[in-house]
């Protein structure tokens, strides 16, 4: 009989134990804050941060390369060494032109025939103009000058060349555009190679 009271005094207790242990188990798990969230993401990643909708593409790598070249570079009027270049350009032009024409017209027109030797007045500018400026004129004339004839190019059949008639009966060909190319060195050294790099064709001498 004694216990009876003592059940009844403990169930106020019981019952306040079990409403604390329900109302534990009823209430989320404690969340950390934002900023240590923050912390632990970025104390493990290893990758840079990218904006957000960022796709890295194959191309970036080349974009960034070609972003950082510098752009090219144009010459212009007002340059004044490109200036001075093409006024000295214009200069050696208008020096060779009337020469450079005679030359194409006798062999590139019907004024000559293959083997035929040139009147006494293309001779004579020839030979001044062109013959005489020829890294190898010696060799070229040898025993001594007879005239300057137009014929088919020993090898290039197509093609026709000047050559020099020797007083020995023989005679061999020239090319006008070397000729030219060293009186371009001859007179305007500063300027020579560059000028022969842009107006004659490889391969002329």
């Amino acid at each position: 009989m004694a216990a009876a009271p003592l059940l009844l005094r403990g169930a106020p207790l019981l019952r306040l134990r079990l409403h604390h242990r329900l109302a534990a188990q009823a209430l989320p798990p404690p969340r950390r804050p934002c900023c240590a969230a923050a912390f632990a993401t970025a104390s493990f990643s290893t990758e840079p941060a990218k904006p957000e909708g960022q796709v890295p593409s194959a191309d970036s790598t080349a974009t960034v390369l070609l972003t950082a070249k510098e752009p090219p570079r144009f010459h212009r009027w007002d340059d004044p060494d490109y200036r001075k270049w093409k006024d000295k350009e214009e200069e050696i032009l208008r020096d060779i032109r009337p020469i450079l024409s005679l030359a194409k017209d006798i062999l590139h027109s019907k004024r000559y025939l293959d083997g035929e030797r040139l009147a006494a007045e293309d001779e004579t500018v020839i030979v001044e103009k062109l013959l005489s400026y020829h890294p190898r004129c010696d060799d070229k004339i040898g025993c001594g000058l007879d005239g300057i004839m137009v014929d088919r190019h020993p090898q290039f059949r197509r093609s026709r060349c000047l050559f020099v008639v020797r007083t020995d009966g023989g005679w061999i060909d020239f090319s006008y555009q070397k000729c030219l190319r060293a009186y371009v060195r001859a007179k305007y050294p500063s300027y020579a190679e560059r000028f022969i790099k842009e107006h004659f064709k490889r391969g002329s001498g």
